[in-house]
């Protein structure tokens, strides 16, 4: 039986984003072994029957010791693995991953790209001398020679494969994580007064303030509609709001907030127009979701978000950074209520088409089968 090991720094992450695809593996007769984080949610991927590995893989430390200690803790669980295969997802899994996959001589690789990180945005010297550290450790972690990159948009492959961090041959498009189409319904919209909804991580970089401002003017203008702030501050990014950010949105009366969603498709249910103001992405499930759902969206023209709509088609796209021009199309959704059931409709068509989980987990079996179908 050959084996596979998930990488995720995050175990909420790994069961949000990637355990229907390691039920399919398991159904597929592979022997799948998990690492990541300990936890209440390592707690229930072992519940789920997996073979579990914890590993205390930092999101945003910085000490260069804790690093190296933590590529080693990588090799060391891949020499005692012994998996056939590592499927790295998330920025350090695959960077350190990638860099002990080939130090342990590991027969195949897939790394998930869902998004390059704040590096790629940040400016100034200090961002450039990281992020050509951050260039140097991708050339080597992708440099394993039976190897996939799966990236979820085109701006993340070509700007990897343009810095000669990638060779293009080993990149591959996978349209986002899928969705559940079984759970995520399309539902009419509920009676009464329109809500605009936001659902991610509250980080500056997902666009929060951005969709405050926008509420505060829509408000201004007299606008008849409640909007909804749903997430948790997630306090190992640098990018995150704080406890006194989320009180002062609150105390400003124009958004409510509540706190992490367990059920995203009865929140989904529950409003008319979902936006994310976010400022880079890989391919946002929360957009693919909300089309499951038959939900119009309003979104950034950045690289992740426009791919995971058909632009005014299924959802509207604004520039980013503008809350003015993000206010504008919540109010044009707002009052024309035909149209965004509209582009919820072609949303849900586009959702059956693109984005079902089972359609998305095969396409990774097929690269799972590949790589491992290939002489030693």
């Amino acid at each position: 039986m050959q084996r596979i090991l998930f990488v995720v720094n995050d175990p909420a992450f790994f069961l949000s984003h990637r355990l229907p695809l390691a039920i399919a593996a398991r159904k597929q007769g592979y022997d799948v072994h998990i690492a990541t984080a300990a936890g209440a949610a390592a707690d229930r991927i072992i519940a789920q029957g997996f073979k579990f590995h914890p590993l205390p893989l930092s999101r945003s430390g910085q000490k260069p010791y804790q690093e190296l200690l933590s590529l080693l803790q990588l090799y060391r669980l891949f020499k005692q693995v012994n998996p056939d295969l590592v499927h790295l997802v998330t920025i350090k899994p695959v960077l350190y991953g990638g860099i002990a996959a080939r130090l342990a001589h590991i027969q195949a690789v897939v790394a998930a790209v869902s998004g390059l990180g704040s590096v790629f945005l940040a400016s100034g010297i200090k961002a450039r001398i990281v992020k050509a550290v951050v260039t140097a450790f991708y050339r080597f972690a992708l440099g394993h020679k039976n190897l996939r990159v799966i990236f979820q948009n085109a701006d993340d492959r070509n700007l990897l494969v343009d810095m000669n961090v990638l060779q293009v041959n080993k990149a591959v498009m996978i349209r986002g994580s899928g969705a559940d189409l079984s759970t995520c319904r399309y539902v009419p919209e509920p009676e009464g007064v329109p809500v605009v909804a936001m659902a991610s991580r509250l980080l500056k970089d997902k666009g929060v303030w951005e969709f405050v401002a926008a509420a505060e003017e829509a408000h201004a203008r007299g606008i008849q509609a409640r909007f909804v702030l749903a997430g948790d501050i997630d306090p190992g990014n640098p990018t995150s709001l704080t406890a006194t950010d989320i009180e002062s949105i609150k105390q400003g009366g124009c958004v409510e907030v509540g706190g992490y969603c367990q059920d995203i498709a009865s929140f989904f249910a529950s409003a008319h127009v979902i936006v994310l103001p976010s400022y880079r992405e890989g391919l946002p499930k929360v957009l693919v979701e909300a089309a499951a759902c038959g939900r119009a969206v309003v979104t950034t023209d950045v690289p992740g978000c426009r791919d995971a709509i058909d632009p005014d088609k299924t959802g509207v796209l604004v520039p980013v950074y503008d809350s003015h021009a993000l206010a504008n199309a919540i109010v044009c959704l707002v009052e024309q209520p035909e149209l965004r059931r509209a582009l919820g409709a072609a949303g849900r068509v586009l959702a059956e088409n693109e984005f079902g989980i089972e359609r998305i987990a095969q396409k990774h079996l097929d690269i799972y089968q590949e790589l491992l179908q290939r002489p030693v």
